[in-house]
């Protein structure tokens, strides 16, 4: 079974808690990874915020019905079902969604006071509601926004001359920690005149070891006959670890190639060049800025 959306965990987890006692918001998790037969590779799975999915789903079906009065958290983590609650599972409802808690004026105000709405909401009208929960909602956006920049920095990276390659490679690899100085990678690299970039840069800034560098302005396959050559030629230069970075991207035969072989050669393509360039800030600036707060529980504490 898949990982069930917030407002399907809904009845599930107020029946759960319908025993009149209080719960532990941790055994909750368990409990309803339990009902709904998760795998344990579902219940591990992760947003980009570091927060389980699932129970962030469970969290956010606690916030709902907790705004509707279904339940209320006595403290910090424990959950208990009230006497509003225990009237809704006497009438057996077949599910409890958004459209459901509609029917509560406490729920109703509350989103109401949320949303800066100054009328009630008609209950007549369709509400239509995400089935994703906040996190996923800007998590999606944020891929999405994400997906389009990398499109757009390939087209800018393919539009430009070899020489302006060459340099973005140099950017980005003394970004990432390479190449000792910014100068000393320039040097380094750059020796070809394939419209490519072949050359030796350091490992670290004192130099204890090399890396050799090519990289393909491409936009056919690169296949194992370049990525083999490629490893030949690091015997010229003594090197045991290479790069080799392209804008298209490399055949099957490529990628099985450099991982039976001894010397360690890491093979980028347009897409996970377009992520490091990302990651390090090259060719791209930022926009705006969402911070996302929780509670601080300690300001909370009393001595």
């Amino acid at each position: 079974m898949s990982i069930p959306d917030y407002q399907t965990v809904m009845l599930p987890l107020l029946k759960l808690i319908s025993d009149g006692q209080e719960h532990k918001l941790t055994d909750v998790f368990v409990s309803l990874a339990v009902e709904f037969k998760l795998t344990d590779d579902e219940r591990i799975e992760m947003l980009g915020n570091g927060q389980r999915t699932f129970d962030n789903r469970v969290r956010w079906a606690k916030a709902h019905l907790t705004m509707a009065k279904l339940l209320e958290a006595p403290q910090r983590g424990i959950l208990h079902i009230t006497s509003d609650g225990i009237r809704v599972l006497e009438k057996a409802p077949d599910k409890i969604d958004i459209k459901f808690l509609m029917e509560f004026d406490a729920y109703v105000q509350h989103r109401n006071f949320t949303h800066g709405k100054r009328h009630r909401k008609d209950r007549n009208d369709s509400v239509v509601e995400s089935q994703a929960t906040p996190e996923e909602t800007l998590e999606v956006g944020y891929r999405e926004l994400r997906e389009s920049l990398k499109q757009t920095l390939l087209e800018n990276v393919m539009s430009l001359s070899p020489q302006f390659f060459e340099q973005l490679v140099v950017d980005l690899l003394v970004k990432m920690g390479y190449g000792g100085s910014r100068v000393d990678a320039g040097r380094a690299i750059g020796r070809s005149g394939d419209g490519g970039i072949d050359g030796i840069i350091k490992e670290d800034k004192l130099g204890l070891d090399v890396i050799y560098i090519q990289a393909k302005r491409w936009e056919n396959t690169v296949g194992r006959p370049i990525v083999q050559a490629f490893a030949g030629s690091l015997d010229g230069v003594r090197a045991k670890r290479g790069v080799l970075i392209t804008t298209s991207v490399f055949s099957s035969e490529a990628d099985k190639y450099v991982k039976n072989i001894e010397k360690k050669i890491v093979l980028i393509d347009g897409e996970r060049l377009t992520e490091l360039m990302i990651d390090h800030n090259i060719g791209v600036s930022t926009e705006d800025i969402y911070e996302i707060k929780k509670i601080d529980s300690d300001y909370f504490i009393e001595d």
